[in-house]
């Protein structure tokens, strides 16, 4: 019985003691992941500097055209698409793998509007069955994210 005593007193103290390389190893973890976080953050911070910027030039571009046509509003919406993106990050991690998608379906969308005149039927064929691709994942991945959460 002291033997069971002994061993089960070592294994209490290595487990609530921690070792010198278990508070090494999460010191290093923890500044990586720290590390991590700013170089992600700061990512950000130039991705929607960037789009802010690309929307400079868009408006810049149509005011000197004197007209507002729809290909400028449809690249607007992908603009804020990608800042709305950004924010859904910031707020919550978990939504941010469906925005993308959005993001491309809306581009793919674009193509279709744009170019719909002029485009073989048999393109305009395979972009909507791309954006149905594109809409079935998004609805599979927003699915997948509840059944987690629940």
């Amino acid at each position: 019985m002291n033997r069971r005593y002994q061993a089960g007193a070592a294994a209490l103290d290595r487990a609530v003691l921690p070792q010198e390389e278990d508070v090494e190893e999460r010191r290093e973890r923890l500044f990586a992941l720290g590390l991590f976080h700013f170089i992600e953050r700061g990512l950000l911070v130039v991705i929607v500097a960037m789009t802010l910027l690309a929307v400079a030039f868009e408006i810049v571009a149509i005011y000197r055209l004197g007209t507002i046509l729809l290909a400028d509003i449809l690249l607007m919406f992908l603009y804020l698409e990608v800042i709305g993106m950004v924010a859904v990050y910031y707020a919550k991690r978990n939504s941010v793998f469906v925005y993308p998608i959005f993001i491309a379906i809306t581009a793919v969308g674009r193509l279709v509007v744009l170019q719909g005149k002029e485009m073989a039927p048999e393109n305009i064929l395979i972009e909507a069955a791309a954006i149905l691709l594109l809409s079935l994942s998004a609805l599979v991945i927003i699915w997948a994210i509840g059944k987690q959460a629940a």
